[in-house]
């Protein structure tokens, strides 16, 4: 049974930089899909950043573009977010997953329902 662990939410400014990182705590192996996801109030959820590891391969949302990075974390079962120039539309709840299936590389289409494991999710908050 695999089991995620978000952690480094938190508050920051217009502007500002938050760092999330995800651990994949229980069975880990390589290639598979991994994705950040957020969910705002009111708003649907909103799949935004995805890493295939094994290759590094890497893509994200036209919201998230050029303004925060997916990569595989130091230890080969964690994964971070960093996100620089925080907007205040970025506050949500964020949750990292992973895809069920190995060799699912993250190219598009992706389902959140191919992801079956999840993060409890962290907030974060941007302020204006």
């Amino acid at each position: 049974q695999v089991r995620l662990v978000e952690s480094g939410g938190g508050s920051a400014q217009a502007g500002g930089s938050l760092r999330l990182s995800c651990l994949v705590d229980g069975s880990f192996d390589d290639y598979h899909c991994m994705a950040w996801f957020r969910q705002a109030p009111v708003k649907e959820r909103e799949e935004f950043a995805f890493l295939y590891t094994g290759t590094g391969y890497t893509r994200y949302a036209d919201s998230v573009k050029g303004r925060f990075t997916i990569s595989q974390g130091s230890a080969a079962n964690t994964m971070s977010l960093q996100m620089n120039s925080l907007k205040p539309e970025d506050t949500a709840v964020y949750y990292c997953a992973r895809d069920v299936l190995r060799f699912r590389t993250c190219a598009p289409p992706v389902k959140a329902t191919d992801f079956g494991a999840w993060g409890q999710g962290t907030q974060v908050i941007v302020s204006s």
